[in-house]
């Protein structure tokens, strides 16, 4: 009865069910297909408690060490799914993805927030300035993914000292620039570099202590044993599942014919990212629309300052280099959706149309790299 009263108060996991099935699938025979698929429905599960755990360990911790673990714990599933992507030599497949996060964030959370917020609130509106700042850093964020893959055709050939000296620098800079960012938000106990929207936190008249926790839209508040307990379960859990999706993916992709190109821009960011997505469009139906974009945000800052930059020194370390050297179809992608995001985000107002515009590229874009023979 009670794994059904947690159900009932969140879906989602109901696709725990995939775990077994996934295993099943890979130890029995089913196919690479559907190894892939369960692995895929049950890493949104898994991810949603890596996060969960995550922001009620930040409850306990307090504003400035929760902030923190937030900021670098954000984007830990797709993190763990990208080191082994990277392990088996898939190198696309992961540069694919890191794009394919940060269109997923500026256009289809975006778009579905803004969409599904206006519908039901009308215009919605956010601090302008902030909204601004935010997406000025982004746009900041991503010139330095362009840069290495604009200079490297003039440095030298792929591959050369020259251009792996280019992406390591960018990637320390990248760094440098991220720790910067998160001790700003810190100090100011606010910004894009810890913004997360699930954990309320009720304390004592005198602050000294947290007395509850509640996760709001999920379940009744964890202990911090069970938190970390869950914590630990949950990250092996995506460990395991990334294993067998991981290990499918060429399989699948000639079987049915799709790119691997495709699976990472588009599948992997969703599959990692699905249940951080739920709760920046919950927020916007509950009219807080400020705290849906500024998520948007800053998942797609610790993706393009963090993860990006921090799989380069890993890919080095398990030999296989990561260049942050993209091809033209995700320069081009990333420059259009991140000046979009800002446009639409610059006059701090949103409205179900613009939302609706911002999918409506998504889904073209996606169209697009789905037809593209990569």
């Amino acid at each position: 009865m009670k794994i059904l009263s947690i159900i009932s108060r969140k879906p989602i996991y109901i696709l725990l069910v995939a775990i077994p099935l996934a295993a099943l699938a890979k130890y029995i025979g089913w196919g690479d297909i559907w190894v892939f698929i369960f692995s895929a429905l049950a890493m949104i599960p898994m991810a949603g408690f890596i996060g969960e755990a995550t922001e009620t360990l930040a409850a306990f911790t307090g504003p400035r060490i929760g902030g923190l673990l937030n900021a670098t714990m954000g984007n830990a599933a797709e993190l763990i799914i990208t080191i082994v992507a990277i392990r088996e030599g898939l190198l696309e497949l992961v540069k694919a993805s890191i794009t394919g996060s940060i269109l997923g964030n500026v256009l289809l959370v975006l778009g579905m927030s803004m969409l599904l917020g206006g519908f039901r609130n009308g215009i919605q509106r956010f601090n302008r300035r902030q909204a601004g700042n935010n997406a000025i850093l982004l746009v900041l964020a991503v010139v330095a993914l362009i840069i290495p893959s604009v200079f490297s055709g003039s440095i030298g050939p792929t591959g050369s000292l020259e251009v792996e000296a280019l992406s390591l620098g960018v990637a320390i800079i990248m760094i440098i620039v991220y720790v910067l960012g998160v001790v700003y938000s810190l100090r100011i106990q606010s910004g894009p570099f810890t913004a997360r929207p699930s954990v309320e936190v009720s304390q004592k008249t005198d602050h000294a202590a947290v007395t509850q926790v509640q996760v709001a839209g999920w379940h009744p508040a964890w202990s911090l044993r069970k938190a970390l307990f869950i914590l630990g379960i949950s990250t092996a859990g995506v460990v395991y599942l990334s294993e067998l999706l991981i290990g499918s993916v060429e399989p699948v992709v000639t079987s049915l014919g799709i790119s691997e190109f495709f699976v990472g821009i588009i599948l992997i960011p969703i599959i990692g990212n699905v249940a951080e997505h739920l709760v920046a469009v919950k927020v916007a139906i509950r009219d807080e629309m400020e705290l849906s974009v500024e998520i948007a945000i800053a998942s797609s800052l610790q993706i393009a300052l963090f993860v990006a930059p921090v799989l380069v020194f890993i890919s080095l370390l398990m030999g296989n280099p990561l260049l942050l050297i993209f091809n033209e179809f995700e320069l081009l992608a990333l420059i259009a959706a991140v000046l979009i995001a800002a446009l639409v985000s610059m006059d701090g107002e949103s409205n179900w149309l613009e939302g609706a515009a911002l999918l409506a590229v998504y889904l073209i874009l996606a169209l697009a790299f789905f037809l593209l023979p990569l």
